[in-house]
């Protein structure tokens, strides 16, 4: 098989102050085998950080607030640096707070005022694509304080294809240190 047609794995992770992480199951997809083997490249990670009981709706805290997430070739028991050879993609969704109302009420007058993706790699795009050649991956998530809405969903896309392994690759896969 030279390169397949496009593909796209779906997954989520819901999560709050506690690190929590989904296996994403890709043994029906990579293939190490002694003659050949079929490998996993990565085109594109979409993301989305949303409140768990609306898709509509971005978390808030009651203090400004962040919350993380991560696509590792290993699991993880909380979230780690991109020095780490596991990680694929990362992200920091940071929410701050602002004066809702002026009723000299201080419990009542914030809330999160507006949030926004800082993204520690922002794997929108790869050029030449990630390549995986590993049975599973990790999407991990955590937020740095308790939500006042709760929990939070990250979603992603995963837009992939599939491959043999070459030389080239099989180097490349030796070089990210899967």
């Amino acid at each position: 098989m030279a390169k397949s047609d496009a593909f796209y794995i779906r997954a989520q992770v819901t999560a709050n102050q506690t690190y929590a992480e989904k296996e994403i199951d890709l043994g029906s997809f990579v293939n190490l085998g002694v003659k050949s083997s079929t490998l996993l490249r990565i085109h594109s990670v979409q993301v989305a950080i949303t409140d768990a009981s609306d898709p509509m709706t971005f978390p808030s805290g009651a203090s400004n607030y962040g919350i993380a997430w991560q696509l590792t070739t290993e699991s993880q028991t909380a979230p780690v640096y991109m020095s780490d050879k596991s990680v694929v993609a990362s992200g920091l969704m940071a929410g701050f707070n602002g004066q809702i109302a002026e009723d000299g009420s201080a419990a009542a007058d914030f809330a999160t005022a507006n949030a926004t993706d800082q993204f520690n790699l922002n794997p929108s795009d790869f050029e030449k694509g990630y390549l995986v050649g590993v049975d599973s991956l990790f999407l991990g998530s955590e937020a740095s304080i308790i939500l006042a809405t709760g929990d939070h969903n990250v979603d992603v896309i995963l837009e992939c294809t599939l491959e043999n392994a070459t030389q080239a690759s099989a180097t490349a896969l030796a070089l990210s240190q899967q």
